[in-house]
This record gives C-alpha cells, structure tokens and sequence, in this order.
C-alpha cells in the first residue's frame, strides 16, 4: 500500500473526530489484502478439521475434535481450541505490532501528528482497531467452524460438560460467546503490541516480539515452578471459555479474564502513551 493510499481519508488527515478516525481506520484495516489473508487462514482452521475427520471417518486428538463426527457444531468448539494456542496470537502479533511502526515504515506517521493530544487520539484509535481484529479473528474461527460443521456432519443437540443437553440453536449461541471470550483474551497481548510498535520503525520486529512474547507467557504458564506467577500472566484465562460450556454458565473465569485483560491495557496502553508523545516522529 502507497503512501498516498494511507493518507487518502479525511480523517486520517485529521479533519474529522474520533468516530471518523476511527472508521477510516476500521476500513483501512479491513481493506487491505494482509488482513484477509490472516482471516482466510484462519478459516481454514476448522475447514482443515472437518475434512480430516470426514475423510478418516473418526474423531480422536485434540479436545472436542473427537465428537465433531457425531455432531457437526463441535468444528467450531475444536477450531477455536486448536487457534488459541498460535495461530491468533500470531495474526494479533502481526496487526498490532504493525498499528505505529507501519505508519512509520510508510513514512505517513508524522502527516498524521501535530500535537500531543493527537498523538494520544490516534493511539487509543489504533488500539481500538486492533482489538476490533481480535473480535473478527476469533468470529472467523467459530462461524466457519459452525458452517463446515453444519455442511459435512449431522446436528442436533450438544451434550455441555456438565452433562446437560441444550439445543443446537442454543449450541451456537455458546459457541458465539465463546468467540467474545476469546477476543478479550486477546486484549492484553494487543496492548503488549501496541507498545512496542511504539518503539521501534521496523513493524516486523514488532510483530516478532509480540509473537514471542506469546509463546514466552505461555510457556511460563505451563511450569509448576512459577503457579504463582500464573494468575497475572495475560495469557491465564485464554481456556477459559470451558466455563461456558456448562450449565448454568460459570462467569467467574470470564469476570477474572476481562479484569486481567483490562489490567493489561492500562498498563501498557500507558507506557504505549508516555512513549508516543515523547517520541520524535522523523517519518
């Protein structure tokens, strides 16, 4: 994408408020052909699980993957929990690393700042719309999930780990809410991103770092030797969402992730901020 190209909204020259800034940003972001080439991969996902298990007649591996012959609705449960994992921290990594330092590779950065309460606006605007990417990215995974399902297998009603059976509409209903909880899980890393695009011009090693730093906390997260570290690392809640799979829901685990993830967002949305207006902007 030109230059030219970034720069062509009014918005984005700073001739609108936030609410216009922030849809142009919105369709910048959901314009260019990276982003869905995320999102395509990331559909392919539970496209991927379906055919295996329709082509070898069984389930098997990992978690829910082994009921999806028995019920189509299931794909999109066993896609999100295969996602989880890598491949959304990595198409996150990949948008928020690249919210400043691509606007600083492109060199349109500095034709979009002139004072520091600008700068602070197209921050948490940036911010935003990576977040926004969560919420499409984790929807991409369950509705294609659901739709693959729903194409090469029989529904009907599904079995909840309490032992409880809800309908299929009520299924997809979970399956929806789970996609939410995910986004949110997703929060905190997307903050993490957002800062170290701040610190450096070269949107690739910001995208790297924050893929890193993903694998790191989750890494961390398995050893036994740091379980007291366990509860403040970003990446807690992010299998959480079993909670919400019984009946009656158990919200405990959601509550705890939004505070978390919101943790997160204070606190490095706002070294993200003190970096930013400080920051002299050559490009």
């Amino acid at each position: 994408m030109s230059n030219a190209d970034t720069l062509t909204s009014p918005a984005r020259r700073r001739g609108g408020g936030v609410g216009d800034l922030l849809l142009s940003e919105l369709a910048l972001l959901f314009r260019r052909r990276r982003t869905w080439a995320l999102l395509g991969a990331l559909a392919l996902i539970p496209v991927l699980l379906a055919v295996a298990v329709r082509l070898s007649g069984s389930g098997g591996g990992p978690s829910f993957v082994g009921d999806i012959a028995g019920n189509g609705l299931f794909t999109g449960f066993a896609a999100i929990t295969v996602a989880v994992p890598l491949f959304l921290p990595l198409t996150v990594g990949v948008v928020a690393g690249d919210t400043i330092a691509g606007e600083a590779s492109l060199g349109t950065l500095r034709y979009l700042l002139i004072t520091p309460a600008g700068r602070i606006r197209l921050l948490l605007v940036k911010f935003a719309v990576a977040a926004a990417f969560c919420l499409a990215a984790a929807l991409t995974v369950v509705v294609a999930g659901l739709l693959i399902g729903l194409a090469l297998f029989p529904v009907g009603p599904v079995t909840l780990l309490s032992g409880t059976e809800i309908p299929a509409i009520d299924a997809v209903g979970r399956a929806l809410l789970i996609a939410v909880h995910v986004a949110i899980s997703l929060v905190g890393l997307t903050a993490i991103g957002v800062f170290i695009s701040t610190l450096t011009d070269v949107p690739v090693g910001a995208m790297a770092a924050t893929v890193v730093l993903s694998i790191t906390a989750q890494i961390l997260g398995s050893l036994s030797q740091l379980s007291a570290l366990h509860p403040y690392l970003f990446s807690a809640h992010w299998f959480g969402f079993g909670d919400l799979l019984r009946d009656p829901i158990s919200w405990a685990s959601f509550g705890d992730n939004v505070v978390l993830q919101l943790g997160y967002a204070v606190v490095f949305g706002s070294l993200a901020m003190g970096r930013f207006v400080t920051r002299d902007i050559l490009s």
